[in-house]
């Protein structure tokens, strides 16, 4: 009876959500750009993570004009960089960078969960807009079943999803998760992502690589009660797996009903299995994997043609012990399943050890990343880094690498997009 009410009174709220969504103005789509010139074809990206206010906005910067003149400047640097897309997280946790009817404005845009911007301003439409102008494709980040971000510190809104729905939701480690195994939580989540799809010219549509939650030492995910209703007589992993493989499949639904040209990726862990447990696996000794403890299986997803590319973290260096960088690039090579590849690479590890304080170890990444099969590009972990210059490698990407603009390779098994030109 529990879960019957639940259910019926989630049927009522996301009703009510989709008639306020309805109500609220469209973003304009901004007018087509010419496509970049120069012959080279490949995607060059850089993640701009919001969570913790990672890489935008800066801590307590919550004015708006101050705001946009701190995503403009990431984005000069980008594009004087060579780079021709970003990926913008605009759902941290449960909650927005853009005005939703679905999850409250974002801590980390206003400094207060729920609180509008103000002067008010929409930053989505704002930043699509901005990486448009300049050429660059524009992929919206979200994370799919963070809720709470940290259970001791934050203050969620009065109107907040664990609020309305705390049965939706489980609390492992100091951070509150939908949970996985909990439908009305999965269609929540595609709701928000359809809503977005449909109201604002987005690119793409990113995931990274929190589904369950990495494992906690002596903790076990808290989800028994879940399992012990829905588990239908499989093990606790493949009922996990199945609940992980369901969303995405969804998900790519809803995209491709919307917007069948727009892309959606995953970025996951870098090692999908070891080898130990899977002769599919990669020969690396990786102390968790997608397969066995995110319950993430990514060769399906490309299998079963659910995702449009695949931008596994390969933020180990060349030679490491447990991941080589090497080992792990030519084990995803062969496992694209005809989609896309981009490598994500750890610029963010500038100088944290000595293979990363070499200055050769980043370009020599981006030439074996080119000189390996079925590799369409890199994107680099995080916007923030390239600030410092570090290593001079904004001097190598903009004097060598990325010396000559590229277009981004077209994908052939997606409707073209009717209102833009190619970037």
């Amino acid at each position: 009876m529990q879960l019957k009410n639940s259910l019926l009174s989630a049927i009522a709220i996301l009703l009510n959500s989709t008639l306020l969504t309805a109500q609220q103005p469209a973003a304009p789509i901004p007018a087509p750009v010419e496509t970049n010139a120069g012959g080279t074809t490949e995607f060059r990206a850089a993640w701009i993570a919001t969570v913790a206010n990672i890489d935008w906005p800066t801590k307590g910067t919550t004015n708006p004009v101050k705001q946009r003149e701190e995503y403009l400047q990431l984005l000069d640097l980008h594009k004087k960089n060579g780079l021709n897309a970003v990926i913008v997280q605009v759902r941290p946790a449960a909650d927005a960078m853009f005005p939703s009817a679905y999850e409250p404005w974002s801590e980390w845009l206003t400094g207060k969960q729920g609180q509008a911007p103000v002067p008010y301003y929409d930053p989505l439409q704002f930043m699509i807009a901005e990486a448009h102008s300049r050429g660059m494709e524009f992929h919206a980040w979200l994370n799919p079943y963070r809720a709470v971000f940290n259970t001791k510190t934050s203050i969620t809104a009065q109107d907040h999803i664990t609020r309305r729905f705390p049965d939706w939701f489980l609390n492992y480690g100091d951070t509150k998760y939908f949970d996985p195994g909990n439908k009305n939580a999965q269609q929540f989540v595609v709701n928000i992502v359809r809503d977005l799809v449909k109201r604002y010219p987005v690119d793409g549509v990113h995931f990274d690589d929190y589904f369950y939650p990495y494992r906690i030492a002596g903790k076990e995910f808290p989800d028994a009660k879940t399992f012990k209703v829905f588990g239908e007589g499989m093990s606790r992993d493949e009922w996990r797996r199945s609940n992980v493989d369901s969303i995405i499949r969804h998900l790519a639904i809803a995209i491709k009903t919307e917007k069948p040209w727009v892309k959606f990726g995953i970025s996951p862990f870098g090692v999908w299995r070891n080898a130990d447990k899977d002769p599919r696996g990669s020969a690396t000794k990786a102390g968790q994997t997608n397969y066995d403890d995110l319950y993430a299986d990514i060769l399906l997803w490309l299998e079963k043609d659910w995702i449009d590319y695949v931008a596994p973290q390969l933020y180990w260096e060349f030679g490491h012990k447990a991941a080589p960088f090497e080992v792990l690039l030519d084990w995803w090579s062969k496992n694209t399943y005809g989609k896309h590849c981009y490598i994500g690479l750890g610029i963010y590890r500038a100088g944290s050890n000595a293979a990363w304080k070499d200055p050769n170890q980043l370009p020599r990444m981006i030439q074996a990343v080119r000189n390996t099969p079925n590799m369409q590009g890199v994107i680099y972990f995080s916007s923030k880094s390239f600030e410092k210059n570090p290593n001079g490698w904004n001097d190598s990407l903009r004097n060598n690498y990325y010396r000559q603009p590229a277009v981004i390779p077209a994908m052939d098994w997606i409707a073209p997009n009717p209102g833009q030109l190619p970037y």
